[in-house]
């Protein structure tokens, strides 16, 4: 039996869609659930595995966001990004690859990285979504994000992660915008 589907002729066929409606929960979703997962690659026992991973995971973040504001994603481009703003605040990333390296170091070194790097990774991943967020959100692309020009930001945010991330290691929920407040 054939199904025949009618339409009425003055029946409203679609409302336009604004595409930011329901933005900041995207958003918060995106940094809730990269965050985390950047704080679980923390907790991987083989040295740079964690920090390999731990960038397969941000520039998935980055791709993601650049599909939420319709911005052409580059993956070069993004890995470069990434890699700059790392570099932005290079005693901090030291500190991570350093905290990576030590898990090599029986019971110590496992117990120093566990506690170390779910931090370092949840707050180097809150950062960088909040770099490109308000890149994005102020007409940016890929293509015109100057790195120099937002490492100061980067580590303020990065300073303001790790004390988020903190948190939630005690036990508290994932960050969202009402959390942070307005950066």
């Amino acid at each position: 039996m054939e199904e025949t589907i009618v339409k009425d002729a003055d029946a409203e066929v679609s409302e336009e869609v604004n595409p930011s409606e329901g933005r900041t929960e995207r958003l918060d979703k995106l940094a809730k659930g990269h965050s985390l997962a950047s704080m679980g690659v923390g907790l991987v026992p083989f040295p740079l595995v964690d920090m390999v991973a731990l960038f397969g995971i941000q520039l998935d973040l980055v791709k993601k966001l650049a599909a939420e504001y319709d911005v052409p994603f580059k993956q070069e481009i993004g890995k470069s990004i990434i890699t700059s703003l790392a570099g932005g605040i290079l005693p901090q990333t030291l500190g991570g690859a350093i905290a990576s390296m030590i898990k090599v170091v029986p019971v110590i070194g496992q117990t120093t990285g566990t506690v170390a790097m779910p931090v370092f990774c949840g707050a180097s991943t809150y950062a960088l979504h909040k770099v490109f967020v308000q890149h994005f959100e102020a007409g940016g692309t890929l293509l015109d994000l100057d790195p120099a020009e937002v490492k100061s930001y980067f580590a303020e945010q990065f300073a303001k992660g790790k004390q988020l991330m903190r948190d939630m290691k005690k036990g508290s929920k994932a960050p969202t915008d009402a959390d942070k407040g307005a950066a």
